[in-house]
């Protein structure tokens, strides 16, 4: 067996610090209730009350099953409610009150994250600066092959 490192791969290194920093928040969020994926859901039902199952789970990249899923648990958990909840209606999506309180709170942790990763490694922020609108890099409609 060789003894020689393999060579540098940037998406390896990406996906290192990513699995880090995703373990560091999700514990943050556990303080408040919630999970990575709870927080993006409600974050957006906070940005848009009334949002649609469809709309909620195209902008998280997720099935709609999925998204009736969350919100469910999230409605269990009384952080959010669906004035419009009967078969065959349209959802009205919104936060409520507890829900409110989770989303500043984790807002609050995510900001002292932010800081602490900015501080750690301010090159990096630098280089993602914007890539959450165009994760693949792309910027002009091609694509990578």
């Amino acid at each position: 067996m060789s003894d020689e490192r393999p060579p540098f791969s940037p998406v390896i290194a990406l996906l290192t610090v990513s699995a880090l920093w995703d373990a560091r928040l999700g514990a943050a969020l556990k303080s408040v209730g919630l999970t990575t994926r709870k927080y993006a859901l409600l974050a957006h039902i906070g940005a848009e009350p009334g949002i649609s199952f469809s709309e909620l789970a195209r902008r998280s990249q997720i099935t709609v099953q999925t998204a009736h899923t969350a919100v469910r648990a999230l409605a269990d958990d009384g952080m959010v409610t669906d004035a419009m909840a009967h078969a065959g209606s349209a959802s009205h999506l919104r936060v409520t009150p507890k829900g409110r309180r989770a989303l500043d709170e984790a807002v609050a942790l995510l900001g002292s994250l932010d800081a602490t990763f900015t501080a750690s490694l301010p090159t990096l922020v630098g280089a993602l600066q914007g890539l959450h609108e165009r994760p693949d890099g792309e910027s002009d409609g091609a694509s990578f092959s």
